[in-house]
């Protein structure tokens, strides 16, 4: 089987010829081990396939998760310079705000006045919002505009038709692996937006503009989703990063979270059979069976104690045969701390548990930490194909 295959098998919760390995890396692992110009992975389509595509084959993985948009691809055109940064570098634009960008972790936007964008939630206007990019290349807008657009032209209601450039680009030059495309939950992009103290204090004392926020936020979340299936993905995953335990209990999932998750798998639905899943991070061992009512075909990160609260055995008896299984392997202490051996080991005892019986992909539990020997990652593929 190709990886495409294999894939398309275990989200079908089928037995492929072996389990599928697929990692998400974390993008400052890009910057560190893929020979790809930082600058060019973080801001070029062209450049963030290439570094997609050089650490899957080096990984050996099945699939590879797209999760940044396509770029402008005149970005350099706004450049007004680039300069060393202690072992990063600072970018200068011509608007008048910087991009802070270390050697392995996520850029960062200031504004003018040297601000991170981070809104109240009382000044948001439902009415304003579409979609919520925290991984643009000027960072967060609001109301959304694309690239480098000025703010205050109007909302965007679309997306432009470089957004999906990355995944053409690795549809086209990757082979037959699965390719996968991301979007924000709803929930997750209004966090990205807001201050987070004031969206939690929203959910008691204004639930209905938070609703109100949810639904503006959904129907952009799924042109997005219907684009990226256009595009060529195999399958969409969710980010839904701040449902877990550690911000909201299992009542506010279900009134913030799960319906709008549920609008967006449905709408894919109405047109297309590409599987969705979702990747909720941190304690989520007390809503699995939640997870599952928005529809969704699988369930990533699976984080085990002491990062979160998923037990693959419990985890695997509670979903078999209604969703697949992505994760479960400690990315702080086995992946990143631990050694090729122990990764083998933690990597065995997965498989012995949810191995057999098909709808299982071995995957760390959330993103390979930027410093992550390469070896360890390597001990992955030796587990599933036998050559370790």
């Amino acid at each position: 089987m190709t990886g495409r295959e294999r894939m398309r098998v275990a989200m079908q919760l089928g037995s492929p010829d072996r389990v599928p390995v697929m990692c998400q890396l974390a993008v400052g692992h890009y910057f560190l081990h893929s020979g790809v110009d930082p600058l060019e992975t973080w801001f070029s389509s062209e450049g963030f396939g290439q570094a997609l595509i050089a650490l899957q084959r080096c990984y050996g993985f099945d699939g590879i998760l797209v999760n940044l948009p396509g770029r402008p691809p005149d970005w350099r055109r706004h450049v007004r310079s680039i300069e060393p940064d202690g072992d990063g570098r600072l970018i200068h634009w011509k608007n008048g705000w910087s991009t802070v960008f270390p050697p392995d972790d996520l850029p960062w936007v200031r504004r003018e006045d040297g601000s991170r964008f981070r809104l109240p939630f009382a000044e948001i206007e439902p009415e304003a919002l579409f979609y919520v990019e925290p991984h643009g290349p000027l960072g967060v807008r609001y109301p959304y505009v694309p690239g480098f657009e000025e703010e205050g032209a109007g909302a965007a209601r679309t997306f432009p038709s470089y957004q999906y450039d990355t995944i053409a680009y690795v549809r086209r030059h990757a082979g037959e692996v699965s390719v996968h495309g991301e979007v924000f939950s709803p929930f997750t992009q209004l966090f990205e937006l807001a201050d987070h103290a004031s969206v939690l204090m929203a959910l008691m004392t204004d639930a209905a503009k938070v609703r109100a926020c949810l639904q503006q936020l959904t129907e952009g979340t799924i042109t997005l989703a219907l684009g990226q299936v256009a595009a060529g993905v195999d399958a969409i995953l969710i980010s839904s990063a701040f449902a877990g335990a550690g911000f909201i209990s299992p009542a506010h999932y279900r009134e913030f979270v799960l319906p709008y998750e549920k609008q967006v798998i449905d709408a894919v639905r109405a047109y297309h059979q590409v599987p969705i899943y979702t990747h909720t991070c941190g304690a989520i061992g007390d809503r699995l069976e939640l997870m599952m009512e928005s529809g969704t075909n699988g369930i990533d990160t699976l984080d085990p104690p002491p990062l979160g609260t998923v037990h693959l055995a419990d985890a695997r008896r509670r979903t078999l045969g209604r969703v697949f299984l992505k994760g479960n392997i400690d990315p702080v202490n086995t992946m990143l701390l631990g050694t090729p051996d122990i990764v083998r080991t933690a990597a065995r005892n997965c498989l012995a548990v949810a191995g057999s019986g098909g709808g299982y992909i071995l995957s760390t539990a959330c993103a390979v930490p930027p410093a992550t020997p390469p070896e360890n990652i390597l001990a992955l593929a030796d587990v599933v194909t036998g050559a370790g």
